[in-house]
Parts: structure tokens; C-alpha cells; sequence
């Protein structure tokens, strides 16, 4: 039930529902506006295989928002090396 009050936050708010779901799974269709569908596998394996599509979104709506995705901002902060 968690999943349906973030939906219904987000919608109260305008913005766009994106959801990972598996092949096969049509009930989502109906509560996102855009479905990213990856293949059944395992339960351990599943965040894993839902990681690749988020973060390739992630990378075209820096790019479209013009964010310099080779050279991102406060790099040097998250990798320091000592």
C-alpha cells in the first residue's frame, strides 16, 4: 500500500510517475504514466537488474537539463582519497 500513497503524493504534486516493474506485470500501467518493464528474474537479483534503466534515465534528463554528466559538480567531496 505504500507504493499507492507515494503515487497519489506525487500526482497531487503534477509531476510524472516513472515505475520499474517486470514483463508481464499490467497493473502498473494503469497507476504510472511511463513503465520501464525489465525481464522476471530472482528476488535477490531484481534491484540489481532495476538499477541499469533508472540510472540510464537519470543520465538523459541530466543531459537534457544540460548538466555536465563527465565533470559532475562536488565530485572531489563524494571520492576523496586519502
Amino acid at each position: 500500500m505504500c507504493g499507492i500513497v507515494g503515487y497519489e503524493e506525487v500526482k497531487a504534486r503534477s509531476g510524472i510517475v516513472v515505475a520499474v516493474a517486470s514483463d508481464g506485470d499490467d497493473d502498473i500501467a494503469g497507476w504510472a504514466d511511463h513503465v520501464l518493464y525489465v525481464p522476471p528474474t530472482p528476488e535477490l537479483l531484481t534491484p540489481t537488474l532495476c538499477a541499469i534503466p533508472l540510472q540510464r534515465l537519470a543520465y538523459h534528463i541530466a543531459v537534457l537539463r544540460g548538466c555536465d554528466v563527465d565533470q559532475p559538480r562536488d565530485l572531489a567531496k563524494s571520492v576523496t582519497v586519502e
